[in-house]
């Protein structure tokens, strides 16, 4: 019984956090052996806002470690989100009871470190907040971008 209430969170877990189509890619750096280092482009719609799509640009490590799936990708990323449909806020949301709420995560090593994007509502200027991070089980990084969304009323 408790496996199965385990498996259940887990995918509620994971059912709530968006997944990523990916948009594009440029090489960064050359690398004699394995893939070159990339920034990669991708897109992923809030979970539970229709009309909010955000645009994540991480980069990805290449070469050897970064051919296998070992390699550990650095903390940079840089977000930009807009509405690309109409915007409904959910009252939960509107409430303000959501703010931190995880929209996307994304693994970026083999173990423990993921880069991930949190939704704030300023109710007081009626705008979505959207903050990119990346965080380790022990040392996450301060480097964070983030965008925002007025919500304009028809």
């Amino acid at each position: 019984m408790r496996k199965i209430i385990m498996i259940a969170v887990t995918f509620l877990f994971i059912s709530s956090v968006s997944w990523a189509e990916e948009i594009g890619e440029v090489d960064s750096a050359f690398k004699l052996l394995g893939p070159n280092h990339k920034i990669v482009i991708e897109a992923f719609d809030d979970p539970e806002i229709s009309g909010a799509t955000c645009y994540l640009s991480r980069a990805k490590k290449g070469g050897i470690t970064g051919g296998l799936g070992i390699a550990e990708d650095p903390s940079d990323a840089s977000i930009a989100c807009r509405q690309t449909g109409p915007i409904r806020l959910p009252a939960n949301i509107a409430s303000g009871d959501l703010d931190g709420t995880k929209v996307f995560k994304k693994s970026t090593s083999i173990l423990f470190k993921k880069i991930q994007v949190v939704r704030f509502y300023d109710k007081q200027r009626n705008v979505l907040i959207y903050l990119t991070y990346s965080d380790k089980l022990i040392d996450g990084s301060p480097k964070n971008s983030i965008s925002a969304i007025p919500i304009v009323n028809n």
